[in-house]
């Protein structure tokens, strides 16, 4: 007999009924119109999560929370947004949309800020592990890249800025002659500007005789060469000028005030290239130099005809033997490859030198010849009987007086802004073979230490063999010694070939930098001087057609 009772029906009426009013409140408030100042925000109606249902990690409420929410019309208040009060967790990535306007991400972590401000990024210091806890940036953010990396490279552009600014700049003026007879001398003023913290004044002056110049780098060489640093070369000192200049006679007076002169412009460029160099330019002996406003004592050992003149001669005569009789096997292909490039820039700057010594000096001789034509022209200009020929020959002998002054103006720009500075060259590539001599006679002690040390050790090994207690006490002392030498004789190597190649580049870039500037003067004099001949002949013209 079938079962007269009916089956319980799959949804309840209440039910239906409570989902089909759900429906018709989504309706209405979808197609309804958004009041004025308000947008559509979520609220959301958080269930009791009933036993063995999953829950969503990322988010507080189970995945049935959003088939039971509702959408309301409510003001837009950042402070009474679902999606504001329950940070820190973010919405789901299949969430849709839940309001009018885009939603920033940035805006739930803790960067403060109205809306109405625009956030610009500033570069901050690196963050502690607290602080980087704190911030919920993602680890690929370019914020948090900004952040991190931003304020080192602020600081040290900071440091690149304030190395540039500084400068120091000398000049040395006014040559004076103090005294009389052979016990007189020249005095020049040296004037300084500089904005270096250590110096004690931005600008002053004190008085110099050119031995107090030999004598601070008599001292420089003394105290920097042996640690692979380039000393600028000071003027030679010229027995013959020195003479003339304490003679004092009227028929060498004209050389004189241009032997004056060229060591004058010499002794200024010498403190300026030594002053470039950090480590110079702080040295105590330097600083008292262009600050101490007495005088200095007394630099006897820079006399030319003095004991200490005649040891620094054989000295000098030393050290050539010694370079030419020891050849040191190198084993560093950078210094193998400077060696051969600066006596290849050797041997050339010293044929440029011959070439432009020639080219002052028939410039020169072209002023002299052109100066003779102007005095001839213009005597035959007052024996012309001709008036307008007359006229002609006297213009003439004036465009030639003016063509007289440019050459001899080229002349010296040919001398001051070519020839002295390749001569200056010279002398400093004697420098550097001086800075690379002395790696080599650290390389000298190097190998002097290792060959003592083997000694050592046989004569060592031989007092083992005797069994001689106290001689083997004894040597063992002297291999400790020598061992001692040989680690130090290596470090002062390794040391000084460092400190040569930081010189060495350092000298290229202020050489190219050098030889740019003087091209440029020289090509600027050059025209100059050739626009001021044209200005002249297209004067003289006029007057030569106007001949009849």
């Amino acid at each position: 007999m079938a079962d007269s009772r009916e089956p319980p029906p799959l949804f309840d009426d209440d039910d239906s009924r409570k989902d089909d009013e759900n429906d018709d409140l989504f309706t209405s408030a979808v197609q309804s119109p958004v009041s004025e100042g308000g947008s559509l925000t979520p609220t959301v109606e958080e269930d009791v999560e009933k036993p063995g249902e999953q829950t969503d990690p990322l988010s507080d409420s189970p995945p049935e929370a959003a088939a039971h929410s509702t959408i309301q019309a409510q003001p837009s208040d950042s402070t009474s947004s679902p999606l504001f009060s329950q940070s820190p967790s973010l919405p789901r990535a299949d969430t849709p949309p839940m309001t009018s306007e885009p939603v920033d991400l940035f805006e739930s972590c803790s960067l403060g800020g109205n809306d109405s401000e625009d956030v610009t990024p500033t570069a901050v210091g690196p963050m502690t592990a607290g602080q980087e806890q704190e911030v919920s940036l993602d680890d690929n953010d370019d914020t948090g890249i900004f952040q991190s990396t931003a304020a080192p490279k602020l600081q040290l552009n900071q440091n690149d800025n304030e190395k540039k600014d500084e400068f120091i700049e000398i000049t040395v003026t006014d040559p004076q002659k103090i005294g009389d007879g052979m016990g007189a001398y020249m005095a020049y003023k040296v004037t300084t500007k500089t904005n270096i913290s250590y110096f004690r004044k931005q600008h002053w002056s004190v008085m110099r005789r050119f031995s107090d110049f030999l004598g601070l780098h008599s001292k420089l060489v003394e105290k920097h060469l042996h640690s692979g640093r380039i000393v600028p070369p000071a003027p030679q000192k010229s027995a013959i000028g020195t003479t003339k200049i304490k003679l004092g006679s009227d028929k060498s007076a004209e050389s004189s005030i241009e032997f004056i002169e060229k060591r004058r412009a010499a002794l200024e460029r010498y403190m300026n290239r030594t002053a470039a160099h950090p480590t110079l330019r702080g040295d105590p002996d330097f600083r008292e130099f262009v600050e101490l406003d007495a005088e200095l004592p007394r630099a006897t050992q820079t006399s030319a005809l003095s004991s200490a003149g005649v040891l620094r001669l054989f000295n000098r005569v030393g050290e050539t033997v010694n370079k030419m009789t020891f050849k040191m096997d190198e084993s560093d292909q950078w210094f193998e490859e400077k060696t051969q490039q600066i006596e290849s820039l050797d041997n050339q700057l010293h044929k440029l030198h011959a070439s432009l010594e020639g080219l002052v000096n028939y410039r020169r001789e072209l002023a002299i010849s052109t100066a003779i034509f102007a005095k001839s022209v213009a005597v035959l200009s007052s024996v012309e009987e001709h008036s307008a020929l007359s006229r002609a020959l006297h213009q003439l002998s004036e465009a030639e007086e003016r063509i007289h002054t440019i050459h001899n103006a080229q002349a010296d720009a040919d001398y001051f802004h070519m020839a002295e500075t390749t001569k200056d060259y010279i002398a400093l590539i004697a420098a550097v073979k001086d800075v690379f001599h002395e790696r080599v006679k650290a390389f000298q002690m190097w190998q002097h230490s290792q060959q003592m040390l083997a000694k050592k050790r046989e004569a060592k090994a031989k007092a083992e063999l005797v069994a001689k207690p106290d001689k083997i006490q004894q040597a063992q002392a002297e291999v400790t010694e020598w061992e001692t030498k040989v680690e130090r004789s290596q470090e002062e190597f390794e040391r000084i070939s460092k400190a040569i190649k930081k010189e060495i580049d350092q000298f290229e870039i202020i050489r190219v930098k050098d030889f740019k500037e003087t091209l440029v003067k020289y090509l600027e004099a050059l025209m100059t001087s050739q626009q001021q001949i044209i200005k002249v002949w297209e004067t003289f013209i006029p007057e030569a057609k106007a001949i009849v």
